[in-house]
């Protein structure tokens, strides 16, 4: 939080000086234009440049300034500089008002137009963010004894989700886990998306088994290829659309189970050999299953035991844009080294975990993503209740008679 308000008030800060460079400069420009005038008169001319300073100031800061400083502008057209002749000066200095008037004019519709497409873009904006925030929504910061916590990337300029999706959800089987990488990324991929996630929460209450759940799953996304297609919606490559995709569950006694589909494995976080720092480790090396719509699913699904999670430890979940990323030399973003490094500064919080290799991976490349990412961090974090100080109020035991010595008393 400090550094979200640090960059926050940088940020104004920066607004702050262009604002007060664009305030300033039109006053520059035409001080400049008439100090050139007085000094080396050029019979007027020169000061046709002052249309300009209207445009700048209403381009800068609004139509209010550039009404204001277009009239100076004109007035000073008009005034007599330097030792001139009274005849052509005057229909110079009159052609010259009535250019920057004109400019006046121009630049107070444009910049009324300007305001109004601002407005509906920022309008636009705001649906966008809460629709795209609704298909990927929030995790709950603790659910059924873990806590949690994500972060997601969009390699598309404006766009909050694209290709990756991730959904945490507590059912009687367990927690339920899945993160995924459609093919593509961007806006293109938010039906794709759309569909796994939809299908998801709907079915994992009702499948006891996670094989149950990706079939359902593939049922999802072969109906929605079929509906792009019926609809000519289907884009270029859509037969060979698929997504990675990977399972996990946790069940309540911290046994975790998982079924990959051509997804990068996560990392575990505090388990392995002891080691000096938190241990980082992959969570298993079984070879994954094909990409969930490339082929059809075998009839025996394995899924992978993967041990259990104790307390304190944790899951690192994440999409292959944060392992493939690059940056401007062409090296690959060392994922492994800069979890375990966040890891060691955030002391195992997800959330301050999250956000450090966030800001690593946007330091690596520069900023500039070429595939969404997704990252999310599961921790066993079973809450603890504090022993309870009997009450003043609590009454006072009652002392057991011996077995024998019951029946004597009447």
């Amino acid at each position: 939080m400090i550094r979200a308000w640090a960059r926050g008030g940088q940020s104004t800060g920066a607004v702050r000086v262009r604002r007060a460079v664009v305030l300033v400069l039109p006053g520059v420009w035409v001080l400049g234009v008439v100090l050139w005038e007085l000094c080396r008169p050029s019979s007027g001319q020169l000061l046709q440049l002052l249309a300009a300073a209207p445009a700048i100031a209403c381009a800068g800061t609004g139509r209010r300034q550039c009404v204001l400083l277009g009239g100076v502008c004109a007035l000073l057209a008009m005034l007599p500089f330097g030792a001139v002749e009274p005849a052509a000066p005057l229909g110079t200095r009159a052609t010259t008002c009535g250019a920057i008037l004109a400019v006046v004019g121009a630049s107070y519709l444009t910049a009324g137009r300007r305001r109004r497409l601002l407005r509906e873009l920022a309008r636009s904006r705001e649906v966008a963010t809460a629709t795209q925030r609704v298909l990927l929504r929030p995790l709950p910061s603790r659910i059924e004894g873990l806590t949690l916590a994500a972060g997601h990337l969009s390699a598309s300029e404006g766009a909050v989700v694209g290709g990756d999706l991730y959904e945490v959800t507590a059912t009687r089987h367990g927690v339920r886990a899945v993160i995924g990488d459609v093919r593509g990324h961007g806006l293109p991929a938010l039906g794709s998306v759309a569909a796994l996630l939809g299908s998801f929460r709907e079915v994992v209450h009702d499948e006891p088994e996670l094989t149950g759940v990706l079939r359902k799953l593939e049922r999802s996304q072969r109906r929605q290829l079929c509906e792009r297609a019926d609809s000519g919606q289907a884009a270029d490559g859509a037969a060979e659309e698929f997504v990675t995709l990977l399972l996990v569950e946790v069940a309540q006694d911290g046994a975790v189970t998982a079924l990959n589909c051509g997804h990068p494995w996560p990392y575990r976080i505090g388990g392995g050999e002891p080691r000096p720092g938190p241990a980082v480790a992959p969570l298993a090396s079984v070879e994954p299953l094909p990409p969930l719509g490339l082929f059809p699913l075998p009839d025996a699904l394995p899924t992978v035991g993967c041990g259990r999670l104790g307390p304190g430890e944790a899951l690192f979940l994440h999409t292959d844009g944060a392992a493939d990323a690059r940056n401007g030399a062409g090296e690959f973003f060392p994922l492994e080294h800069e979890l375990a490094a966040a890891v060691r500064a955030a002391g195992g919080a997800p959330s301050l975990v999250v956000a450090g290799v966030r800001e690593a991976l946007l330091r690596h490349c520069g900023g500039r993503l070429t595939d969404d990412v997704a990252l999310v961090v599961l921790r066993n974090d079973p809450a603890r209740v504090p022993a309870q100080q009997p009450s003043p109020r609590t009454p006072t035991p009652v002392a057991v008679m011996p077995r024998g010595k019951r029946g004597s008393l009447r």
